[in-house]
Parts: structure tokens; sequence; C-alpha cells
């Protein structure tokens, strides 16, 4: 036998250490660092997912080669049955992936998951590994969601060997984990959910993923600040991590890709909880676009672009005249420091005096915009607010605001213009380089080129 050998790891952040110390020098956590035994040979799980593999062609290492040699074939992707989800995945489930699916509890992981399966069994092969729920609590759930679960294999366990031996036996074509928190690794002295456990969890299954084929999904619990618990490296070593989070409206989900290896990042995909699972939404504009009937001065409409598509949002802006000395600037949904940056702008370039003014700003639906497509729209919510003049309830608006005053194109202006008018609207207010050549019947576009040019559209 190897002679093991101790060593310090950090249960926030992985960091490892010679000796025991009472803060992490990483992260700054105090009392996360215990004391973990380690063998210079492979661990127990890593040597099970090899024995696991064998049966597989193609276990064994393919050597030394020329990348320009390499056949880099057009894998063909597996439909999830969802077209939210395909979205989100880039296109589908790709045949030896390992997917990291990580969300509050309540948000819906396990359903999600365990709905894909049940369709996805009606084609291929499926394998559903549960160790957190028994196999009982998972066939009520199933029942009352009435989904197609004959032909869908479980089991309840929570060893990494017997999940691979499993497996290799089975051999799904698709493999859920649920969840990565409550496997363990015979040989690591630490309890399951710690550092060593996770890592090496998900090192045994990713090694598994990838030699065997079978696409692998991982259920991952978060903290209490909202990120991934577990070390950093679990998020690193699969190829696909998506977030499940709900908005301000608890009937809805959005499912978020924050780092994807075979499609786009920041791909978003909008499910409705009902009393029988997660169902998709074909129209997500409509949720974050929710106007009435009479339009109130400082509402707009405003086109973002996420991941692939375009999204139709609403921006509310409130001007009101300070009582205290220091004016407030509060923004919900956008970047505050960028809101600063734009009254000074106005100030300078558009002559808007808002010093002495209480500034709030909130994108409806509890959508977070990140990209300067905002900027024009946030600007036009602003002067309505504070001249009280309402915006026509058809217009809407986006652009890039620079620090000279100019009005600079944003990406995918077609597109975006395409989208709005096919939500019904008729009036845009678009950078001059993103203006169509032709237009629609109905349709009237207001191409501007500086920041100046807004006051005479209010």
């Amino acid at each position: 036998m190897p002679k093991a050998r101790s060593e310090f790891v950090c249960q926030n952040c992985g960091a490892r250490y010679m000796r025991w110390q009472g803060q992490c020098r990483e992260c700054g956590e105090w009392n996360s660092i215990i004391e973990v035994s380690v063998e210079k040979a492979p661990t127990p799980g890593r040597q099970a997912a090899a024995r696991a593999m064998s049966g597989f062609a193609g276990a064994a290492g393919s050597g030394l080669k020329i990348l320009s040699t390499v056949t880099a074939g057009r894998t063909a992707r597996l439909p999830s049955g969802y077209r939210e989800f395909d979205r989100v995945l880039g296109g589908g489930i790709v045949p030896g992936s390992v997917v990291l699916i990580g969300g509050n509890p309540g948000a819906g992981k396990s359903t999600l998951l365990l709905q894909t399966v049940c369709r996805l069994s009606l084609q291929v092969p499926v394998l559903y590994i549960t160790g957190e729920e028994s196999l009982e609590q998972v066939a009520l759930r199933a029942q009352r969601l009435q989904l197609p679960a004959d032909k869908v294999q479980i089991a309840a366990e929570t060893s990494i060997e017997n999940i691979c031996a499993l497996a290799a036996q089975v051999r799904p074509a698709v493999l859920v984990v649920d969840s990565i928190q409550v496997m363990h690794v015979d040989g690591i002295e630490s309890a399951p959910g710690s550092v060593s456990q996770v890592r090496e969890s998900a090192a045994a299954l990713t090694q598994f993923a990838k030699r065997s084929g079978i696409a692998v999904f991982l259920v991952g619990h978060v903290t209490k600040d909202g990120a991934l618990a577990g070390p950093k490296i679990l998020e690193h070593c699969v190829d696909c991590s998506v977030f499940l989070t709900s908005s301000n409206d608890p009937r809805f989900r959005t499912l978020r890709c924050q780092k994807n290896r075979f499609g786009a990042v920041n791909e978003i995909g909008i499910f409705a909880m009902t009393d029988k699972g997660l169902r998709e939404v074909s129209n997500p504009s409509a949720i974050f676009l929710n106007r009435q009937e009479i339009t109130a001065p400082g509402s707009l409409a405003m086109v973002v672009w996420e991941g692939s598509r375009p999204l139709l949002v609403e921006l509310q802006a409130l001007v009101d005249a300070s009582p205290y000395g220091n004016p407030r600037r509060l923004s919900v949904g956008t970047d505050q420091n960028r809101l600063a940056m734009l009254l000074s702008v106005m100030h300078r370039h558009a002559g808007l005096q808002l010093a002495d003014q209480d500034v709030f700003i909130n994108v409806v639906g509890g959508i977070k915009v990140e990209e300067t497509a905002a900027d024009v729209p946030l600007c036009l919510a602003l002067l309505s607010s504070f001249r009280e003049k309402a915006i026509d309830r058809h217009t809407i608006a986006f652009g890039e605001i620079g620090l000279t005053g100019e009005v600079r194109p944003v990406s995918s202006g077609q597109e975006r213009i395409a989208e709005a008018f096919k939500q019904g609207f008729t009036r845009f207010i678009v950078p001059r380089d993103n203006a169509p050549r032709h237009l629609e019947p109905g349709m009237e576009v207001h191409p501007i080129s500086r920041i100046n040019e807004l006051n005479a559209l209010i």
C-alpha cells in the first residue's frame, strides 16, 4: 500500500496548505481548513472509473497525434425534448459531455432532469441515480407530474464506484447524478460534500463520461451566498455549467448558461412552474414586457440580447426632487456605475441637470441587463420622468452612448428591430448605423447619432 500523507484543505475554495491555519489566504474564510488524508496512488474512485471503462471502445489512450490529422467529425446531438433546454445546452445533449446544473433549493433542478430523462427514455436508455431521495419519493413525483416512467432505469446510490459499475453494465445514453454533494469515494476519509469528496467524485465521473461517451448530468447545490457549493474545480472540469433561478415572479424559472464548451454562453431558457412540472415559455418577451394600456412617464421598452436571441423588457425611471443635501442614485437590474456615467454625459452634452434630483432605475421582471444597448432607453426614460411626459407605448429603443455624447451602434440591430416589430412596436429610436434600409409598412424609425437629439423625441 502507498504511504498516506496528510494535508490541510480549505472547504470553501479548495486551497491546500502544509499545516493548519485559522484563515485561508486565498478566500479569506475563517475556520474552513481541515486535515484530509491523501494518497500518492490514484484514488479508488478513479480506479473504479478506469475499470468500468475497460469494456468500452477507445478506453485505452489514443497516443500522440498531429492535430491536423485528427478527424473532427460532427457529433450528433441528442434532443432533450425541451427546446428551451436544448437552446441553453447549445443545440442538444452532446455524447460524453458533463453538464452541471445548480440552483437554489426548490428551484426545480430535480424536476427538470426527471422530466428530461422521462422524455429521453422513449428514445434511448437512461439511468437516474438519486442520492438524496428514496426511490418511492422519486416515483411519487413522477406520478404527480404524470410523466412516462415505464422505461426509466433508476437506482438509489451514493458510491461512485457502484455508480460507474452500474452505468458500465446498463450502458445508458444519459446518466443523471442527483446530487454530487452527497456522493462519496471509498478510501477518502472526509465526509460527503467536502472538498476532497466533491473533487474526486466529479473527476471520476468526468473521466468515465469522456471514455464511455455517456452524457452525465450533475446536480449541484448552492451556498447561502448563491455560489455553487464545493471547490471551483467542480465548475472547471465540467463541459457546461447552467443555473436554474427564479425571478421576482415565483411562477417562472430562468435557466442561464455560464459555461459551455459546445455552444454560446449567457444563453437563457424560460420555464413556467405549474402543478404538472416545468413548462416551456415560447414567448419570453411576454413575461418581461407586461405593460399597462396607459403608459406613465418614465416607462419605456427596450430590446436586450441574451445569448442568441432578443428579449423585450420594460425599463422604468423615476426622477424626483431630493429633500436631502445628498441625492440618491439607485439602480436595480443595471450597472449603477454606468448610471452615474450617463447622468454626467446627459448633463454635459444634453443640458439635463439632475444634480439635485433623486434618480431610481428599475428593470421590470427581475432580469439583469449588462449590455450597453440599454444606454439610450435609460436616458429616454430619465428625460420622460423628469419632464413628466409619457412616451408612446409603441416606442422601443436601443443603443450605446459614449463619453463624448455620440450614439454608437450595437450588435444584431436588425434582429432586434424585427423582434420588436413582431411584438407590435412601430416606433423605433435606434443608432444611425443600425437603422434599417427597408421599412415595413407602418414602421417609423428615428435614427440618432448624438445624445442631444433625444430631447426632440420626448
